[in-house]
């Protein structure tokens, strides 16, 4: 009998317990982050957290929703005695801005972002697909007679990934898998664009001395998160104070989770078999999708529709301006982009991806919800703008949702050529979405 084999035999009945359970306990959080990592289930949850914040917020009970939105914690002394909806915004979804860092510095060291030419066809239909929707917006609210609130500009810019790509995840079967990179590729950038959007245009004051404390510990967090053994019980603390300088600062506090995320090297080092990012996203996507993201999103989401059902709230230039800029201008943006792009240089879509694939591309990225709730309470002191911004956020992001679904669907039962991408080259990588 083989040594192993006498030594496990020999293992005491309790040990043998408490391996099954070691082995039991193991099993079950790797499914459990299997499960909140799913892009469906992420999507999921984060629906129902925006569904139980509108059903309470109108509800017979709710006062108590905001109330509790509205309840202070945190240390007075250190400027953080802050409401839960603040700590959602402000802390939680710095969680979530931190994977968004992590994953483009692996887009832009090793993913999609790595050579220019690739990336240039999703990164420039990210662009159209900001703009276009701002000048919408701008438009609209002036037009309409409200140039008040044209500081929301922005609100109708950003895109969703986690909702984006559980939409095509449930829908894109039969369609390409390069679409699904083609999205990530453009959502990131998008996000990358809205951070900056945030950093320059939604912040009053500096407090400089702040800032500069606050890079100072994002840099040893740099160099603490490139050393051959990294230590949780040093980064943790490391980024908490990186957090709590820069919403000091006055800059908004998520910024800090971007930049963070930015520092993890996105290729093997030391030995290594992956490269850190790819640690880093397994142990913090699960907090953000499973716990910071649905909680910003239950806290953000709830709208008291009662109050605002005299009518008015459906015809506020704000409320027209978000629906039209997220379903219209995101759409517009990103096909007459690519369509210019595509015609007028040489660079070309991605293999087996042809023009007609990017107008569900284009519906999925009207589909606002984190983002876009985040720049509404950073644009709006006001509820009466507040809440008609995020009605529309909400009903455009359900529009948008459902049209892109829709038109995957259609585009998944069309024939497709040999050369979709037009680049007078047969397409080779034309593996299929399950």
């Amino acid at each position: 009998m083989p040594p192993l084999a006498c030594t496990l035999i020999a293992r005491p009945t309790n040990e043998w317990k408490s391996v099954a359970a070691e082995g039991t306990t193991a099993s079950r959080a790797d499914r459990l982050r299997q499960v909140l990592t799913n892009e469906k289930t992420g999507g999921i949850i984060l629906l129902i957290a925006a569904m139980l914040a509108i059903l309470w917020a109108n509800s017979p009970w709710r006062e108590t929703y905001f109330a509790l939105s509205e309840t202070v914690v945190g240390p007075a002394a250190l400027h953080l005695d802050l409401s839960l909806a603040t700590w959602a915004s402000d802390g939680l979804l710095a969680i979530f801005f931190f994977v968004v860092g992590v994953e483009l510095k692996h887009e832009v060291v090793a993913g999609s972002l790595r050579h220019p030419r690739e990336a240039a066809v999703p990164v420039f239909a990210a662009v159209g697909g900001m703009v276009v929707p701002a000048v919408l917006f701008a438009v609209l609210v002036v037009g309409l007679g409200e140039p008040a609130a044209i500081g929301g500009w922005a609100i109708p810019t950003a895109t969703d990934i986690a909702f984006a790509v559980a939409v095509l995840a449930v829908f894109g079967r039969g369609l390409p898998k390069a679409l699904r990179i083609f999205l990530l590729t453009l959502a990131v950038v998008d996000d990358l664009l809205a951070i900056l959007v945030i950093a320059i245009f939604y912040t009053d004051n500096i407090d400089l001395l702040a800032l500069a404390a606050a890079l100072a510990a994002v840099a040893a967090f740099a160099v603490l998160v490139r050393m051959r053994t990294m230590r949780w019980w040093l980064l943790a603390p490391v980024a908490i104070v990186a957090w709590v300088f820069m919403h000091a600062s006055g800059v908004h506090a998520t910024i800090a989770g971007v930049l963070l995320g930015f520092c993890v090297p996105a290729l093997a080092m030391h030995g290594e078999d992956n490269a850190r990012t790819h640690a880093f996203e397994q142990v913090v996507r699960p907090i953000s999708a499973g716990i910071a993201l649905p909680v910003f999103a239950f806290f953000a989401a709830g709208v008291d529709l009662v109050d605002n059902s005299g009518g008015s709230i459906w015809v506020q230039p704000v409320f027209i301006a978000t629906v039209v800029g997220l379903v219209a201008g995101k759409l517009i943006g990103v096909l007459a982009t690519t369509a210019l792009v595509t015609r007028f240089t040489p660079l070309r879509l991605p293999d087996a991806i042809g023009l007609r694939d990017l107008l569900p591309i284009g519906f999925l990225t009207g589909i606002g919800f984190t983002v876009s709730l985040l720049i509404t309470e950073l644009s709006y002191t006001d509820e009466a703008h507040r809440s008609a911004a995020k009605i529309g956020i909400l009903v455009a992001s359900a529009l948008a949702g459902i049209l892109g679904a829709l038109s995957l669907r259609w585009d998944a039962h069309r024939a497709r050529t040999a050369d979709m991408n037009l680049d007078n080259q047969p397409d080779t990588n034309t593996e299929l979405m399950d």
